[in-house]
């Protein structure tokens, strides 16, 4: 899957300077960040909405799109994919890589594997998880994506 990503990224980093006219990732850069973290919110939307409507074949679709625009937005932040990668690897030298890490805050302790000696100072101190937004279920509304 990194060998895609990476392909794609160099891809993006290619096409960023080409004609906006013909180039949706020229288009994409010439009108800024705000336009491609716009672009990233819908597609991850969309892929929500077909998830929980079942549409297994929408859901691969709409993830296509949005790893695209994730591509395209942290080429234009500069973050390049084995940032990434070194990130996951970090993270899964703490708690596993299916887990997410905590938002952390200073008074409760981390699960035992990122409190011990070898986790960067960052997570070794005391740390509680920040309080989440609140899940609204889509199940049973009419969700319409927007072309």
């Amino acid at each position: 899957m990194s060998d895609s990503l990476e392909r794609l990224y160099q891809a993006v980093i290619a096409a960023k300077d080409l004609d906006p006219a013909i180039s949706r990732t020229a288009r994409l850069f010439q009108r800024g960040p705000s336009k491609m973290a716009k672009k990233l919110a819908e597609e991850a939307i969309e892929v929500v909405i077909d998830a929980v409507n079942g549409k297994t074949d929408a859901v691969v679709r709409e993830s296509a799109d949005l790893l695209y625009n994730l591509t395209v937005l942290w080429a234009a932040a500069g973050v390049k994919p084995e940032d990434v990668w070194r990130e996951m690897a970090r993270r899964e030298g703490l708690l596993g890589i299916a887990e997410k890490l905590p938002k952390l805050k200073t008074s409760a302790k981390l699960p035992k594997a990122a409190a011990d000696k070898s986790a960067p100072k960052e997570l070794s101190k005391a740390a509680v998880p920040a309080i989440r937004r609140r899940i609204v279920a889509l199940e049973g509304r009419a969700a319409r994506k927007r072309h």
